[in-house]
């Protein structure tokens, strides 16, 4: 589902009000654990963290005017979805993700390359959430970023 949001309060304020309390205790979760540099706010349509032009002024490569994306979350049709770009670009963080996965749900991991779907939103693992945000700093991504793109 896309919503025409300006900024994540009014992203949050457009989902079903069903959802608006789970994507709240997600985007708490986020901005508490993620490391100092990355920004928050709309992009690609969806509450996105991304490392601002003013640390990394290169952007991203496939649209230079758009910072550095890094990780976001989305209320689409019958999930709310998390975007992770570590998972995606460091095996270990993705092999320690779906390791530690089964020790915050109930329920089998439902997961992509970089995304992960959350059916029920009383069952987000916010705590496992608020690990991974703390897996890779500004700089760490940066590296593993340029490191991939060079190649």
């Amino acid at each position: 589902m896309q919503y025409n949001a300006t900024s994540p309060e009014d992203y949050i304020n457009q989902v079903p009000e069903e959802r608006q309390q789970a994507l709240k205790a997600l985007r708490k979760v986020i901005n508490e654990n993620l490391p100092k540099g990355f920004e928050e706010g709309i992009q690609y349509g969806m509450i996105g963290y991304y490392v601002p032009h003013s640390v990394y002024p290169d952007g991203y490569h496939c649209n230079p005017k758009e910072p550095l994306p890094f990780m976001s979350f989305a209320s689409q049709k019958n999930s709310v979805n998390l975007y992770h770009s570590g998972i995606y670009a460091v095996p270990e963080i993705h092999d320690w993700f779906v390791a530690e996965y089964p020790k915050h749900s109930k329920r089998k991991l439902d997961m992509g390359k970089s995304c992960i779907r959350f059916k029920k939103m009383d069952d987000i693992p916010l705590e496992l959430i608020a690990e991974l945000c703390q897996k890779l700093t500004v700089n760490k991504w940066i590296n593993i970023y340029e490191t991939a793109i060079k190649k």
